[in-house]
């Protein structure tokens, strides 16, 4: 009622602003479910239909597992749908593993390129580069490549030429971030 209308005309005063300044906003909503919905989705998001329609980009993100050492939880396992996109084709999907204290994790993200595109072996829990054994389980493995920077960086090289010969570049799908922390 009295929101939807309020962000609706919040919206329409801002986009001009936004786009004069070359802005971007990030708007985080939650999920609410519709009562008595018998077909499609009984999911939907608060506040109207207006931040829908003047996104440019919308993500459905949900945490699919958590991450643990022993029995503390260290981060989450997250997975990450595109639901609209204007700028790109929509309906990709991503999985990483967004890790408490450090953000998304980029030897994470090596690891499950690195096995995508055959650099890594995976057998069983066992990761392996080559003749080098990387560890027995997902964190066993990241804590390796996390502890031999050279050889995480001559896999994440195999796997910017691979993505390179496969035709996506930087610009079009940037899966390895540049400037992510480890």
């Amino acid at each position: 009622g009295m929101q939807a209308r309020l962000m609706s005309q919040a919206l329409r005063k801002l986009s001009g602003a936004i786009k004069q300044t070359n802005t971007a906003v990030i708007f985080t909503n939650q999920l609410r479910m519709k009562i008595g919905v018998m077909f499609g989705n009984p999911e939907t998001t608060t506040g109207g239909q207006a931040l829908k329609f003047y996104a440019s980009v919308r993500l459905d993100m949900r945490r699919i597992e958590s991450i643990k050492v022993g029995s503390e939880v260290v981060g989450n396992r997250v997975r990450v749908r595109v639901v609209k996109n204007k700028v790109a084709p929509p309906f990709k999907v991503a999985e990483f593993d967004i890790m408490y204290n450090e953000g998304i994790s980029k030897v994470g993200d090596i690891l499950d390129l690195g096995v995508q595109f055959d650099e890594i072996e995976k057998k069983g829990s066992y990761y392996s580069y080559g003749e080098t054994r990387l560890g027995q389980g997902r964190e066993s493995a990241k804590d390796f490549l996390r502890a031999s920077p050279e050889i995480s960086e001559t896999i994440e090289m195999a796997i910017r030429k691979q993505a390179e010969f496969a035709g996506i570049s930087n610009a079009d799908d940037n899966q390895l971030g540049e400037d992510r922390s480890e």
